[in-house]
């Protein structure tokens, strides 16, 4: 069947009053239960201002009914405060701020929704109304919902679903969902959006935007550009509103994380699905606030939060797409403890850069290498490339170096960004645009997070990821961050790989055999020049002490045995005893015993098969050239031992006789 429908993609200047139309109509075709998609709705903040500017009646409306509820009630909680009677009211004031903010719209209700998942901000009945926000908002009435299920799909409701819920089982800030059948049988959700949704989104963006404009004008200590970290907001939500564009969000989310381990994510039905209706596999799951029914289950809550956490790092550090409201109503734990993410309306992207930019600064923080680190929020466009980093460096060192402890994983989001924004209020930062999604997804995972267990570090979930990244991935970025890691002052810090392989096992996607394979193929390499070097003199220490040892034991064993024989006594002591390895040298070996330990005990290890491997990797042409380099490093070595020890008995030999000479 053929559809015509004039659907919201822009703001059309001379549209009647709260309309926004088409420049032109969209033509769309379902055949063979196939949808031929129109253009994506857009975001476009300059058609949006010259709408707007030619009515001021409307603008200013708008400004009076979100201004007015606000100050009446934080003139209340003052109140509240000034008579001692807030711990009192705060219940009714809780329940106050949640109709305030479902009465102002979705842009309001989104920032409550990100209230509401921390616990560490907001007190247990705030936090208890704002949940409410996520799936409990007022419903629109089942007729304007059906009216648009037939102007999108093209047909009635009844002819379309064989089964749909008489009311909506939720309504979101967007829209709101119904359980339906399809003809096939199974089962759906059927997301319907609001109406007058577009312009009342619109109209706030504008009022916000020329709020932003002022304040970066006038306001002389503001740095971050607010005004594009709007845009940035408007063009998601604005994405948001498009139910094609979710569902092409849920495919390629599907295609890029569906695989992972106990992720899942609900199918999209595209005949059954268009611009402001989408059809999608229901899903049976509880919230994961909702921490005592998910364990009357039988389900490990902690566990479902891991799984986040790791999606959530393949999100942001390896593909670049990802999730950017991640509250506890699009986050569910199935009956079966996997992990189902719902609502892919508000989705972004990271650019490659940045991603390593963002593993490259952890790096550093963990060394503590606030340099490194103000070089990082250069790369990752926080200070412009001609600031001045002196001063910036020790500001870096006195905040991250008192925050940071005994070790990085003990930190949260939440104390990271307080610390920096204590910092950027005093140096010249600036807060990308992407950057603020970034901090909202993990800021408000984290306080899902918090909720379910209080000492939940997601850092120090993140670790063994970002430990397998360091040694699998060959990106010359990640390659340089490794050394930085590894190498300090032209010595080996063998604690530090320890660290990294004992990290690294932990992750599921961790191949030994990979790291093996990258890491010989990088050692090799013009690219790993200065780690090969540092390593083959290690190594050849390491061998160098291992046969010093040997030998000290064997001729210490064999002048034992003479010394006991009065026959062999003189040849006893005409034995040089060999010095045994110095303490360096010893604490090497053991860091190279507990290595090997760490191996034997990761997962993929075969002793049958390593050994099996020896002849291949023996074979191996980089294997051979730093087996070269070894050998030659040792002979080198040795060589210098003996001339050393030659010299050094010539010289005690001349001494003796000397002496003699003299006493005679």
């Amino acid at each position: 069947m053929n559809v015509k429908t004039n659907d919201l993609v822009e703001f059309q200047v001379d549209a009647a009053p709260g309309q926004i139309v088409l420049v032109k109509p969209l033509e769309v075709e379902h055949l063979n239960g196939q949808v031929v998609k129109p253009e994506l709705l857009r975001y476009n903040p300059e058609t949006i201002a010259a709408h707007y500017k030619k009515k001021p009646l409307e603008v200013f409306g708008r400004i009076f009914k979100v201004i007015f509820p606000s100050v009446s009630f934080a003139l209340g909680v003052w109140w509240d405060k000034k008579r001692g009677v807030s711990d009192r009211n705060e219940p009714k004031r809780a329940v106050q701020l949640k109709e305030l903010l479902t009465k102002l719209g979705p842009a309001y209700i989104k920032i409550g929704q990100a209230l509401s998942t921390r616990p560490d901000l907001v007190s247990p009945a705030y936090l208890e109304e704002l949940t409410r926000l996520q799936d409990q908002i007022p419903p629109f009435a089942n007729e304007i919902a059906y009216q648009f299920i037939e102007e999108e799909l093209g047909d009635r409701p009844e002819n379309i679903y064989a089964e749909l819920s008489p009311e909506p089982i939720a309504a979101a800030s967007l829209g709101q969902v119904y359980k339906g059948k399809l003809k096939t049988g199974e089962t759906v959700a059927v997301k319907v959006q609001r109406p007058d949704l577009q312009a009342t989104i619109a109209v706030d963006l504008y009022i916000l935007r020329r709020m932003a404009t002022w304040a970066n004008n006038n306001i002389k200590r503001l740095r971050s550009d607010l005004v594009a970290i709007l845009d940035e907001f408007g063009e998601r939500i604005f994405e948001e509103m498009d139910y094609i564009n979710e569902g092409e969000n849920a495919e390629r989310f599907a295609k890029l994380y569906g695989h992972l381990k106990d992720v899942y994510v609900p199918k999209i039905y595209w005949q059954y699905t268009h611009r402001r209706v989408l059809t999608m596999e229901w899903i049976v799951g509880t919230k994961l606030t909702q921490v005592d029914a998910i364990r009357a289950q039988g389900i490990d809550a902690r566990y479902i939060i891991e799984v986040g956490v790791q999606c959530s790092l393949r999100q942001l550090l390896e593909h670049g797409f990802f999730h950017a409201d991640p509250h506890p109503g699009n986050l569910l734990a199935t009956p079966d403890g996997q992990l189902a993410y719902l609502d892919f309306g508000m989705m972004s992207e990271i650019k490659p850069y940045q991603r390593y930019g963002l593993i490259e600064a952890v790096v550093h923080m963990v060394n503590r290498d606030f340099e490194g680190l103000a070089r990082d929020y250069v790369k990752l466009d926080f200070l412009t490339p001609d600031t001045d980093l002196v001063p910036i460096v020790p500001a870096l060192g006195q905040i991250f170096g008192n925050a940071l402890g005994a070790s990085v994983a003990e930190l949260n989001f939440k104390s990271i960004t307080d610390q920096l924004s204590a910092l950027m209020y005093e140096y010249p930062f600036r807060v990308p645009a992407y950057y603020a999604l970034i901090i909202r997804s993990l800021v408000t995972l984290e306080g899902i997070a918090i909720y379910i267990d209080p000492n939940f570090k997601v850092l120090s979930e993140a670790y063994p990821y970002i430990s397998k990244r360091l040694l699998t991935d060959p990106a010359p970025e990640l390659r340089e961050s490794l050394r930085d890691l590894l190498f300090k002052d032209g010595r080996f810090r063998w604690n530090r790989l320890e660290n990294l392989l004992k990290n690294a096992r932990s992750s599921d996607e961790y191949n030994l055999n990979q790291v093996l394979d990258e890491t010989l193929e990088f050692l090799s390499s013009e690219r790993g020049a200065l780690i090969r070097n540092n390593l083959i003199d290690e190594l050849a220490k390491s061998i160098d002490a291992l046969s010093k040892d040997a030998l000290n034991s064997v001729t210490n064993n064999l002048r034992d045995r003479l010394f006991n024989n009065p026959w062999a006594k003189p040849i006893a002591m005409a034995i040089m005893p060999v010095p045994a390895a110095s303490t360096e040298q010893e604490q090497t070996l053991e860091h190279i015993k507990r290595i090997w330990g760490i191996l034997q005990e990761t997962r993929g290890f075969d002793a049958t098969q390593v050994s099996s491997q020896i002849p291949q990797l023996l074979s191996n042409p980089g294997v051979q050239q730093i087996g070269r380099q070894v050998a030659g490093r040792l002979t080198s070595k040795v060589v210098a031992r003996l001339i050393r020890e030659t010299l050094v008995k010539g010289e005690t030999n001349g001494v003796a006789k000397t002496a003699v000479i003299i006493k005679t």
